[in-house]
C-alpha cells in the first residue's frame, strides 16, 4: 500500500511565497492544504487565484499539516520555524535560514531533538548550469564570482551580503571540501541605508581561495562563476545557463565530448587543451527544491541544502558583513 502524501502548507504568500503555492498546489507527490499570511487581503487574493484554503492563523494551519514552506521576512524566520518545529512539522525555510547564527543554532538543536527536517532555499545550488559540472572531478584552487543586479527598492532593507552574496557563499562552501581559514572583506553603502556593494576574499585551510563580488547597483544582471584547478578551468553563467570547461589532457588521451582541442607542449610534455560545453538540462529549480523537500519529509531523500549548510552560509555571510561595517565605521 502506498504511503499517503505529506500534507503541506505555505506560510507567507508575498512575491516568492506565491511561487511556492504555484508549485505545491498541484504537486503530484504532496497534499497541499493551504496558506496563511499576516496580510489578510493578500491571503484572500492568493487563495482565490489558486483555489486553495486560507487559514486565519499560523496555529490553525499547523493543526492540519505535516510540513510547511516558510516564506516570510528573514527577521521572522526563527520565531515562525520554532513554532512549526515545536508542533512537530518539517520546515522548508527560504534563505537566509535565520537573521542570526545563534537563531540558526537554536533551530538546528530543536530540530535534531524532534527528528525534524530543515531544508533551506538556496536555490542557486540547483542552477542547471552549476549542476552541469557534476560530471567533472572538482578540486578548486581558486574561485571567482560576480553577482551584480540593477537597483530596486525591494530587498534593500537587507544588506547585499545577506541578499545576494549568500547565494555564492553557499555554492562555494559546497564546492570546497575544507573549513574557512580567514576572511577579508570591504564594501560601501551608496543608495540605501545598508551595504550595497561588497567584496570578500575567503581562504580555506586547504589553500583554496575564493573572491566574491556582489552589487545591487549595476546596469545589467551578472551571475558568473569561474573555477580554476590543476589542469582545468570552468566558467559558469548562472543567468544564461551556459557552462564551458577547458582541460589539459595528455596528447594521446581521448575526449569524446571535446568541441575543440589545441596542442600544448609544456616543459617537455606533450599535452593538449580541450574545450567542452557540457549539456545544461533546463528545469525549474524551485520545483526541484520543493520535490526534494517532499522526498526528504517522506524519508526517501536528504535535503540538498540542509539546515547545517544554511547555518554555515549564514555564518560566513555574517562575518563578512560585520567586517564591512567595522571598516565603514
Amino acid at each position: 500500500m502506498n504511503e499517503p502524501f505529506p500534507k503541506i502548507g505555505v506560510i507567507g504568500v508575498g512575491h516568492l511565497g506565491r511561487h511556492h503555492v504555484k508549485h505545491l498546489v498541484n504537486h503530484t507527490h504532496a497534499n497541499f492544504i493551504g496558506i496563511t499570511d499576516i496580510d489578510i487581503d493578500r491571503t484572500r487574493e492568493i487563495a482565490e487565484e489558486f483555489d486553495c484554503a486560507s487559514y486565519g492563523s499560523l496555529e490553525s494551519l499547523l493543526d492540519e499539516v505535516d510540513a510547511v514552506s516558510i516564506v516570510t521576512p528573514t527577521r521572522t524566520h526563527a520565531d515562525v520555524a520554532e513554532q512549526c518545529i515545536a508542533a512537530g512539522k518539517h520546515v522548508f525555510i527560504e534563505k537566509p535560514i535565520t537573521k542570526t547564527v545563534a537563531e540558526a543554532d537554536q533551530l538546528l538543536q530543536q530540530a535534531a531533538e524532534q527528528n525534524i527536517v530543515i531544508q533551506v532555499g538556496h536555490i542557486e545550488r540547483l542552477n542547471p548550469a552549476l549542476l552541469a559540472l557534476k560530471e567533472f572531478d572538482l578540486n578548486p584552487k581558486f574561485i571567482e564570482v560576480q553577482r551584480l543586479a540593477p537597483y530596486t527598492i525591494r530587498g534593500t532593507d537587507v544588506p547585499v551580503v545577506l541578499d545576494l552574496m549568500i547565494h555564492d557563499i553557499d555554492i562555494i562552501l559546497s564546492l570546497v571540501d575544507s573549513p574557512v581559514k580567514n576572511i577579508r572583506a570591504s564594501g560601501v553603502s551608496l543608495l540605501s541605508d545598508s551595504v550595497d556593494i561588497a567584496n570578500a576574499r575567503l581562504r580555506f585551510e586547504n589553500g583554496t581561495v575564493a573572491n566574491i563580488t556582489s552589487s545591487r547597483i549595476a546596469r545589467n544582471k551578472v551571475r558568473k562563476i569561474k573555477v580554476f584547478q590543476k589542469e582545468m578551468y570552468a566558467t559558469i553563467d548562472l543567468l544564461l545557463g551556459l557552462t564551458e570547461v577547458y582541460r589539459v589532457l595528455d596528447e594521446e588521451q581521448d575526449d569524446p565530448n571535446a568541441i575543440q582541442s589545441a596542442a600544448l607542449d609544456a616543459y617537455g610534455n606533450h599535452k593538449k587543451i580541450v574545450y567542452e560545453k557540457p549539456d545544461v538540462n533546463q528545469f525549474d529549480a524551485l520545483e526541484m527544491e520543493l520535490t526534494n523537500f517532499i522526498a526528504s519529509v517522506k524519508g526517501k531523500s536528504s535535503p540538498i541544502v540542509d539546515g547545517r549548510a544554511g547555518r554555515d552560509a549564514l555564518d560566513v555571510a555574517t562575518k563578512i558583513h560585520d567586517m564591512i561595517l567595522e571598516d565603514i565605521h
